[in-house]
């Protein structure tokens, strides 16, 4: 099969034949037919994870079709439309057994830990409790921003941050989990301001109805003069230290801040306003995907128009584009949203 290969951190990867990966016992083959490239990919590329040993083969946002099931598999079958979130949870740990999937002490992710979905077909392990039957209202292209950015997005601002009617949003990074945490957070009702350092995303956050604003140093207190007093959630969907303390810097009292953005390398762990924190009562939340029993709730307020992932769709592009697509993942001038590959 075909399959894009990083031989080394940072340098541009190639486009492989491989060995067809084999099925395993409780596992899943699945025909890739849409896949993501998300900035946790170019993080990869670049060294930032040590979970990542190259050669490798990026990617964990996709969609496609069952080709085969283990013995062990009685839910999925070939033929089955499907995607997965990016953490495969080995189902038998202690989180994993009150069905805290997203984090599981045991758990592994295609494109980091296991071979990816930059090829034609990726494994899913543990089929029966990772896999996601999509419903056929859903097409693959939409499908395959869901197992990261939309999902993840979709959790923070639902069951994290519990966003309720005409409450202020704040979001920091208008890339695929920004954008998409302004439109699920709009759909709750609530009024969004998002800030980024790039026109063109700002530009796209201001079509999908947020107040926008340019990133720079006083950003928190103009939020927090915006909201007359702060905003009462403010999501780090771009992962900086910078982002990070802005993010909670322009929250109200008893505000809640969601880090859904990766700080890695020398950000990995910021200087964090704590006086603040303690003397407002600031909630301050993590937010780390989402598990696949948790879908069909997103999946059903898809499928009903309630919510449509296309709206922070960028570019589709063809398998033969994607290590470009990697290697420019951090161009500011790139068009803002999901970047989805499809299979030709």
């Amino acid at each position: 099969m075909r399959a894009v290969i990083v031989d080394r951190f940072g340098t541009l990867p190639t486009i492989q034949n491989v060995d067809a990966p084999p099925c395993p016992p409780d596992g899943a083959i699945v025909r890739v037919e849409a896949t993501g490239v998300c900035r946790s990919d170019w993080h990869a590329w670049r060294g930032h994870d040590a979970s990542v040993v190259p050669p490798y083969i990026p990617g964990h946002e996709f969609a496609g079709v069952v080709e085969s099931v283990g013995p062990e598999v009685a839910t999925f079958r070939a033929g089955d439309r499907v995607t997965a979130p990016f953490v495969f949870a080995c189902g038998d740990c202690a989180q994993c057994r009150t069905g805290d999937h997203q984090v599981c002490t045991r758990q592994a992710q295609p494109g980091f830990t296991l071979p990816g979905s930059f090829a034609d077909r990726v494994v899913v392990t543990n089929a029966e409790i990772n896999l996601v039957a999509l419903p056929d209202g859903v097409d693959f292209v939409d499908a395959a921003g869901l197992g990261c950015r939309f999902a993840t997005a979709y959790r923070a601002v639902r069951a994290r941050a519990k966003v309720q009617e005409g409450e202020w949003v704040a979001v920091h990074g208008c890339g695929g989990v920004g954008l998409s945490a302004i439109v699920i957070a709009i759909a709750a009702g609530a009024r969004i301001i998002a800030t980024d350092v790039s026109d063109t995303a700002l530009a796209a956050a201001e079509t999908l109805g947020a107040q926008t604003l340019r990133a720079a140093s006083d950003a928190a207190e103009r939020i927090r003069s915006l909201t007359d007093g702060g905003a009462h959630v403010s999501i780090d969907a771009f992962g900086s230290a910078a982002s990070c303390v802005a993010s909670i810097e322009s929250l109200r009292p008893r505000g809640r801040h969601v880090q859904v953005g990766l700080l890695l390398a020398g950000d990995a762990m910021p200087a964090v306003p704590m006086g603040r924190v303690i003397a407002d009562e600031l909630d301050v939340l993590g937010s780390h995907g989402m598990s696949a029993a948790d879908y069909p709730a997103m999946l059903a307020d898809i499928a009903a128009g309630r919510l449509d992932p296309s709206l922070t769709r960028g570019d589709t592009i063809g398998f033969d584009e994607l290590p470009h697509a990697l290697a420019t993942m951090d161009d500011p001038g790139r068009r803002p949203g999901m970047t989805v590959a499809v299979r030709h």
